[in-house]
């Protein structure tokens, strides 16, 4: 039973905010329990940005969904020990703690925690058999560190002896750049593992999600803790290499070097290499035994899901070479048959993070996808008797379908198509838009070249390098790859290719990904889906488009597509990303693999056939992760019913705001932007019209219209001349600029109201201050919404 004096010191502590209540209880009990504020308290994490929602060419964040914690608990920077939810005072001690829970798990934390500023409520995930899991806890009581520390090793099978490299300090770079939560976990789950002795390690994340900067910090900690001395990087392309070297390895400086000129050379201790340079058929190609098998401690194998695991690669031979070492798998599509498995070798992946949880978190575009069906692909065709192609040979009298479509038949009138179609999407959306084209192979990546050059006219005429062919055979293309990849470079602004780029190549600011060609791996589809899935928010990238002339987005249906890897006994793909390893090793500037022309397969060229259009269809990613037909006026009118049910509590609740910004506001944290649906519904109606009509089918007035209904009532007769002559001008700023120009204070620092007087004398000298003004301007709105009932 409270006491008289301490009930009403909770009433008063009832009135605080759940910042105050921080500041004054919570912070200063987690200070007295050992903690530095300065390096183990975190205030305010951002743990995800909420997820970007796409429909039509409009995207916006759902910041609702956004995962934010009050405060993180760290032992040291980049090791999160628990997570603490605040609340204030008027919710229980335990009313935030299912929300810290929630961020505990997807950091793997664990200990969760909740309070009011009265005490804390506390979720032990680490409770021994007969243990409380949760309890509460006064103010003064909260854990100190080295007791959640001891907590988190034992949740994670930390031993005594491992904790020297547990502990090892991240990479902290000027600019002050941390890691994700996800790349925090993968990093500390592979440290973990290693230090428990494992050899094998698999980490599977998704394309864009930042792998290299991953594997940097690991290889750094185990670097500079004196666990691995030696390393070797292992990649199958050039510019995976290179991009490596000058980007995310950059902090090795002189320690680190790339193996070329056939030699690995031991004075530096981190060595990137081209896997065909350092082996080869021939025992005189296998540089890599020049050195001792006991030379590299650890082994890291970037897109380890082209073929390292099988038993009879090149990168096998390595891995088996060095089988002492520990060896660190990464891979965005963990590739699993009979034949090639990355779990049978590397074991169970310590950590995974997807496509699907990556455009959940917002980290990761999402997608539309634009499906179009050509008549000769869905309907067949098949040649009339005795029909000679282009170049005078009897085409083969049989039906041929999608998958025949420049494989073995070419319709030049169907590539001529895909152009045309190519080009009128970027002309309607950006014409500059950074694109790739996925083909058959490279004569069809050649066609195509020549197809969009004709398709894109002056564009193309302008700039010779707007469509280039980078496929691996292409010197001419592969120079340009570079550019066509940098951000600042304009140009090359579409590539057409078949497999070159289809993996590994960091093309942040693409937008537009167009298939034509069939697939039947899911490891490829995965991989052409990842050249669009980087969010480059500098250069206005948010989303992507992918437009689908072979039905390949037919496998997002398929619950492999973002589901957990399994071995599959059954042959492995015939469509696999990389064919066999290149002969030419001789040199550091290894060709790079590309697609290969279908060997015996004669292709018939036929020019006088027609093709056209004969069925398109939009969809988008859906909150389930699943693909949806959905315009943006239905997103919105999803999200605005699910927080008002009927119009007339829309109505009231906007009639009863002092902002109405602040309404306007809590939608676009769902995602609901103005101008996105002013786009759709038309630029001249008001916020609240537009959100009524889309929502609840309400026929919209204009602001100008809602404005001179105000006038014809005359009502601001009750005001003296300058208060009237202030309120008519706010109503025409209604009219040509909305509620939230007028509710903003700064709109009396615009013209006409600077010939009236400053800010100050016109809300002292028209209306006598500042409350009479506020509550003159809520009239105002009061009569431009105030009908709206009965409308």
């Amino acid at each position: 039973m409270l006491t008289k004096g301490e009930a009403l010191e909770k009433v008063e502590k009832q009135k605080l905010s759940e910042s105050d209540i921080c500041d004054l209880f919570i912070t200063p009990a987690i200070k007295e329990a050992g903690w530095n504020q300065l390096k183990q308290v975190r205030r305010e994490v951002t743990l995800t940005p909420g997820p970007v929602i796409v429909r039509g060419n409009l995207s916006s964040r759902n910041k609702k969904l956004k995962k934010f914690a009050d405060y993180v608990l760290s032992w040291k920077p980049g090791m999160p020990l628990a997570i603490v939810e605040a609340k204030d005072n008027k919710h229980s001690i335990s009313s935030g703690l299912q929300q810290a829970l929630g961020y505990a798990e997807i950091l793997d934390l664990p200990s969760a925690f909740s309070s009011n500023g009265d005490g804390f409520a506390s979720h032990n995930r680490d409770a021994a058999e007969g243990e409380e899991t949760e309890t509460e806890l006064e103010l003064g009581a909260f854990p100190d560190p080295e007791a959640l520390w001891t907590r988190y090793r034992s949740f994670h099978g930390i031993a005594d002896e491992d904790e020297g490299l547990v502990e090892q300090p991240y990479h902290m770079d000027a600019s002050g750049k941390e890691p994700r939560y996800y790349q925090v976990e993968a990093i500390n789950r592979t440290i973990e593992a290693i230090a428990r002795g494992q050899k094998r390690v698999l980490l599977v994340m998704a394309t864009g999600t930042g792998k290299t900067y991953t594997t940097f910090q690991i290889i750094w900690r185990l670097w500079k803790a004196g666990q691995a001395k030696r390393i070797l990087f292992l990649a199958d392309r050039n510019i995976l290499v290179d991009q490596t070297l000058v980007n995310d390895f950059k902090p090795f400086g002189a320690a680190m070097t790339k193996i070329k000129n056939r030699k690995i050379d031991p004075a530096y201790e981190i060595h990137l290499g081209l896997y065909q340079a350092i082996t080869g058929t021939e025992e005189a190609d296998k540089i890599f035994k020049t050195v001792s098998r006991d030379f590299f401690d650890l082994i890291v194998i970037d897109e380890c899901h082209r073929g390292s695991a099988a038993d009879d690669s090149a990168w096998r031979e390595i891995l088996d070479y060095f089988d002492g070492a520990v060896q660190v798998g990464m891979t965005a599509t963990p590739k699993e048959t009979e034949y090639v498995s990355n779990i049978t070798y590397f074991g169970d992946p310590v950590y995974t993070y997807t496509l699907k949880q990556g455009i959940e978190d917002g980290f990761l575009a999402p997608y539309k996808v634009i499906r179009i069906d050509i008549d000769r692909d869905v309907e067949g065709w098949t040649p009339p008797p005795g029909m000679v192609d282009d170049l005078g040979g009897l085409v083969e009298d049989r039906e041929y379908n999608q998958k025949d479509m420049d494989r073995t038949l070419v319709l030049n009138q169907r590539t001529k198509l895909v152009a045309e179609r190519v080009m009128k999407f970027l002309r309607a959306t950006d014409p500059m838009s950074k694109t790739i084209i996925f083909c058959e192979d490279i004569d069809h990546a050649e066609r195509m070249r020549k197809a969009i050059v004709n398709a894109a006219g002056k564009l193309a005429k302008d700039n010779s390098k707007y469509v280039m062919r980078i496929t691996g055979d292409s010197v001419e293309g592969k120079a340009e790859l570079d550019k066509f990849i940098d951000p600042e470079e304009p140009y090359p602004v579409i590539a057409t290719t078949s497999q070159l780029l289809t993996t590994g190549v960091d093309a942040k600011t693409c937008k537009l990904i167009v298939i034509d060609r069939t697939i039947n791996s899911m490891t490829m589809f995965k991989q052409i889906i990842g050249r669009g899935t980087r969010i480059d928010e500098d250069n206005n990238k948010f989303f992507f488009t992918i437009m689908d002339f072979k039905r390949a987005t037919e496998l997002f249906r398929d619950d492999a597509f973002d589901g957990a890897p399994v071995v599959i006994y059954e042959p492995g793909d015939s469509d696999d990303p990389v064919p066999p390893d290149p002969p030419d090793v001789d040199n550091d500037d290894i060709g790079d693999p590309d697609d290969e022309e279908p060997t015996g397969t004669k292709k018939f060229v036929v020019s006088g056939v027609t093709a056209r259009v004969m069925n398109e269809r939009i969809e988008y990613v859906g909150t389930d992760g699943k693909l949806v037909t959905e315009s943006y006026r239905d997103y919105a009118r999803k999200q605005i019913a699910s927080e008002y049910q009927s119009l007339d509590e829309f109505i009231w609740h906007w009639n009863a705001s002092e902002r109405k910004q602040a309404i306007i506001e809590e939608l676009e944290q769902r995602g609901v932007i103005l101008e996105n649906l002013a786009e759709t519904v038309g630029k001249d109606f008001g916020d609240f019209d537009l959100l009524v009509h889309v929502a609840f089918g309400a026929p919209p007035l204009t602001r100008r219209e809602r404005a001179e209904k105000v006038k014809k009532r005359n009502y601001f007769a009750k005001y003296g001349d300058k208060a009237r002559a202030v309120l008519e001008a706010l109503l025409d700023k209604y009219a040509d600029d909305g509620v939230e120009t007028i509710e903003d204070a700064k709109v009396l620092r615009l013209q006409p109201f600077t010939q009236l007087g400053t800010p100050m004398e016109i809300i002292k000298g028209a209306f006598g201050g500042k409350d009479a003004y506020e509550a003159a301007l809520r009239e105002l709105e009061d009569q431009i919404y105030g009908q709206a009932a009965n409308e």
